[in-house]
This record gives C-alpha cells, sequence and structure tokens, in this order.
C-alpha cells in the first residue's frame, strides 16, 4: 500500500467533499429559510401527516447530498491520483502520513454513516408517514357540512395527527405505527398498547396529555367543559376490543367507526361547533405551522 499516494489523493479528494457538503447544507438551509413563506397564507392548511412529509422531504434531501459527496470524494480521488498527488506529502515522517491516513479513514467513515443513518431514518418516516395518511385520507370519508377533520394539531404537550370536530362530538386520533405480520392483534391495558407479537408494550400516556392540552383550548374558547374522546389507530393490527380505559382502538380500515362512539352529553351546538372549527382552521394553516 503506497500511503503517499493514498494520502496525497485523498486529502485532496477529501478538502473538496467537504467544501461541497458546506456549501449544499448551507444552501439547503437558506432555501428553506426563503421558501418558508406561503403563497397563499389563508387558504393553505396541514394536509395528512404533514409534518411527516416535511422532515421526509428534508431527509431527501441530505440523503442526495450525502450521496453526492461520495461521489465527488469517489471521482476527485480518482483525478488526484492520476496526477500524481502523492508529490504533496513525499518526504514526510511516517507518522505524520498514517496520522493523515487516520484522519481520512475517520472522515470517509463519518460520511458513511451519516448516509447509512439518513437512509435508515427515511426508510422508518416513509412507513410512518404512509401509516398516517392511510388514516388521514379514510377520515374524509366522514366529512361533511357539519364535520369537518384537521391534521397535525400542536397543542402544547405535542401533536396530535388528526382532529375531527362535528356536532355528536369531538375526536382526537392519535396514529401508532409498528411493522404487522400475520394476525396480528392489539389491545389496551393499563394505558398501554400490548401487541401479540411479544412486542415491548407502548405507553400511551403521552397521547393523553395531548388530548387534555386540548380540551383546555377549547373550554377557555367556549367557556365550559368539553371532552374529546381518544381515538387510537394502529394501521394494520386488528383490535382484541375496540373501547377500553377511554380509548377506541381502531386500525385504518374502521377508523370511520368512531363516528358512532358518542353520548347525548357530547353533543355540541351548532354555534360552538362553529367556533371551534374556525379556531382549528386557523390553527392548522402552513402559515401558522410552529407558532404554538
Amino acid at each position: 500500500m503506497d500511503i503517499e499516494a493514498i494520502n496525497g489523493a485523498g486529502m485532496v479528494a477529501l478538502g473538496c467533499t467537504l467544501v461541497y457538503l458546506l456549501v449544499a447544507k448551507s444552501w439547503g438551509a437558506i432555501f428553506r429559510v426563503l421558501g418558508n413563506g406561503a403563497s397563499f397564507p389563508d387558504t393553505i392548511m396541514h394536509e395528512a401527516a404533514q409534518r411527516l412529509r416535511d422532515e421526509l422531504q428534508r431527509l431527501s434531501a441530505s440523503q442526495s447530498i450525502y450521496l453526492g459527496g461520495l461521489l465527488v470524494f469517489a471521482m476527485l480521488f480518482l483525478a488526484a491520483n492520476t496526477l500524481e498527488a502523492r508529490r504533496l506529502f513525499a518526504g514526510y515522517p511516517d507518522w505524520q502520513l498514517h496520522l493523515q491516513f487516520l484522519f481520512l479513514l475517520l472522515a470517509t467513515t463519518f460520511i458513511l454513516c451519516e448516509l447509512g443513518v439518513t437512509i435508515v431514518r427515511k426508510r422508518r418516516l416513509r412507513f410512518r408517514a404512509l401509516a398516517n395518511i392511510a388514516v388521514g385520507h379514510r377520515l374524509q370519508q366522514i366529512s361533511s357540512a357539519s364535520t369537518q377533520v384537521f391534521h397535525d394539531v400542536e397543542t402544547t404537550a405535542g401533536v396530535i395527527d388528526h382532529v375531527v370536530i362535528s356536532r355528536t362530538g369531538l375526536y382526537a386520533v392519535n396514529v401508532v405505527c409498528r411493522r404487522a405480520s400475520g394476525a396480528a392483534t392489539v389491545s389496551v391495558e393499563n394505558d398501554a398498547l400490548v401487541f401479540s407479537d411479544a412486542a415491548p408494550k407502548r405507553p400511551i400516556n403521552d397521547l393523553v396529555a395531548m388530548i387534555r392540552a386540548l380540551e383546555q383550548d377549547f373550554e377557555a374558547l367556549l367557556g365550559y367543559k368539553v371532552r374529546i374522546r381518544s381515538v387510537v389507530a394502529v394501521p394494520g393490527w386488528e383490535a382484541t376490543s375496540q373501547a377500553a380505559a377511554g380509548h377506541l382502538l381502531v386500525n385504518e380500515k374502521n377508523v370511520t367507526m368512531l363516528t358512532g362512539w358518542k353520548t347525548h352529553a357530547d353533543q355540541l351546538m351548532h354555534d360552538d361547533v362553529d367556533r371551534l372549527q374556525q379556531a382549528m382552521t386557523s390553527r392548522c394553516l402552513r402559515a401558522t405551522a410552529g407558532t404554538r
């Protein structure tokens, strides 16, 4: 192994690659800042899984940048080696050459690791986004003049995936994503989801906290106590019992059954429904994302 040749070509290629990554990342950040303004701020609202779509877009951009960096490194390494960049380090002590080689190896490993992490995150996020979109699209089937569905609703305790506001009641639909295989079932026990594949339980206390926070916002707006029913959607899984422990457990196919989970006490006046829908419309505009 000619360490002088590797160091010469590698350091030239690495230096140019780092400049490329810095410029590409900086341009991406500038583009996001300049592109934050919505063209129709009073009209465009969150779609189903909007925050996941946005994050997926950012990960796709990062993946392209890292792949481009690897291509730049490979091409410049070959070019620098052909042009005998080894002369840059001719006569250097062996310990310096080995130290430079170690730095080159660590830097290359770092870029490869970042690319690998980005690919894994993108794959997981894509599954979450598709599951959320499936639930959101099914919920659109119950939309009407008196029933409206809102997506990615921000609260002080987190983001609720979907909120349904109708005269017959209020519903918060949160999507829990886990890959299923075969006849997979899920149930609710002591504020936790229990899966049939012996996977760890998934606590849902965070979902309850978000719903409580939204209830407080609604109560402040209407001036009286309201109840938001908790609906937990687990796409791809069959619920062994639907209504349990104060939660309605559904999947992407039967989520519309939430409209039958109601009581007379949960019904709202037309004027109150209009006020809530107007408030949620303002909250879920793309232009106001992240303002809470």
